[in-house]
């Protein structure tokens, strides 16, 4: 066995996993990312999707995904750079640009790719780039291919990224990056403070909207435009893997920027477009996020019914007041356990564990679409009150 073969095959926590048969990761569905599934053949609740329009399986969405198929094939063979840019992709910048209020919009492969991309190369090595420290994984990847100097604050407080904005100089790029809605624990970013401390010290904002979208804001626009400071922030970064059902991924701001961008960001010039049926489908999504209202609605109903559900049933729920709700149990192969006993009573979960927290916080990740029945939610509730008394986690 080779060196690199020998040294990885010291990692065995995945084997260790399965063969005590907790191992919770890939579990293959056969059907449409519906708020039920089928796995195994049988029906199981979804509470795992990040799909919070409850759009993935919109008839509307599918038709404008095939017929642009049809039109302009399976994909574009190229980077948005050379060959790779569609008419369709322009309808698209152009739609989302009106959507997020901003003069220019950049379409991305995929949400992940925004981040890196943006955030690697718009500040130089005499400038500083202010995180929270539970951004994204994206934009830690993205902040570490970039030579700017790297200032992390304690998360969400808007005191530490100030004492942070004390120690940079006054005439150097300050680009401070942070998550509008935080992705495993579902609290939301102050928004506004940030926006304030930013025009006290002269800094760049920008807000990763992915899974604010579709849940904030008139029209789903976000917290960015829920809170009233959209145009104050800079740069506003969105997926459509999530409410836009779709895949890829944009960045919103001012023509220079996107200027820039267009010519220096790596993730974006050397990756192949985004595909004709994923544009299609995002496009058809914005419209139809726009024009119904009423999904957003029921996915706030829907959400403070199974908050106060947690609540009343005494789980720990921390800060989160959105459709993403984190279920504390603090606890590795605990949290895997009860990943596998909610699913065998027939509700799909996702567990959150270290490294990805730390080990006294990890979790189990619940999460609501608007296409979710209040009898659904009722459903689910019921059975994680059941396996979390088992576990004496709930009285």
């Amino acid at each position: 066995m080779k060196l690199l073969q020998a040294k990885l095959a010291q990692y065995t926590a995945p084997q260790e996993a399965k063969a005590a048969g907790i191992y919770p990761y890939f579990r293959a569905i056969s059907s449409e990312q519906d708020p039920e599934v089928i796995m195994n053949g049988k029906k199981v609740l979804m509470f795992g999707s990040n799909c919070y329009s409850g759009l993935v399986n919109d008839p509307r969405v599918k038709e404008a995904a095939i017929a642009a198929t049809k039109k302009y094939g399976t994909g574009c063979a190229g980077s948005p750079f050379l060959n790779g840019t569609l008419d369709l992709h322009k309808k698209l910048e152009a739609r989302l640009a009106e959507y997020m209020g901003k003069e220019d919009v950049m379409i991305y492969s995929t949400g992940f790719e925004v981040n890196l991309g943006v955030v690697s190369c718009l500040t130089g090595r005499e400038d500083y780039i202010l995180w929270d420290e539970q951004d994204h994984a994206s934009i830690i990847e993205g902040h570490r291919l970039s030579f700017s100097q790297k200032l992390k604050y304690k998360h969400n407080d808007t005191d530490a990224l100030e004492k942070q904005l004390q120690k940079c100089e006054p005439d150097k790029v300050k680009l401070i990056v942070t998550d509008g809605v935080f992705s495993m624990e579902g609290d939301v970013a102050d928004v506004p403070k940030i926006v304030e401390l930013a025009k006290k010290y002269d800094a760049t904002v920008m807000v990763d909207e992915a899974h604010g979208i579709g849940v904030f804001g008139h029209g789903g626009r976000g917290v960015c435009h829920h809170f009233g400071v959209a145009k104050d922030v800079d740069l506003i970064m969105g997926t459509f893997s999530k409410s836009f059902a779709s895949l890829g991924g944009f960045i919103a701001t001012d023509k220079e920027i996107t200027n820039y961008l267009r010519h220096h960001s790596r993730s974006y010039i050397f990756t192949a477009s985004i595909t004709p049926a994923s544009t299609a489908a995002a496009l058809a999504a914005v419209d139809i996020m726009e024009k119904e209202p009423e999904r957003q609605e029921n996915l706030w109903k829907l959400t403070h019914y199974a908050l106060e559900g947690f609540r009343n049933m005494g789980c720990e729920i921390g800060n989160t007041s959105t459709p993403i709700i984190p279920l504390f149990i603090r606890d590795n192969d605990k949290t895997f356990a009860i990943t596998r006993d909610l699913l065998n009573e027939g509700i799909f979960v996702n567990p959150v564990v270290s490294p990805a927290v730390a080990p006294h916080d990890t979790l189990i990740r619940f999460s609501l679409m608007a296409t979710h029945s209040m009898e659904q939610v009722t459903r689910a509730l019921e059975a994680i009150q059941k396996v979390f008394r088992a576990y004496d986690l709930i009285p």
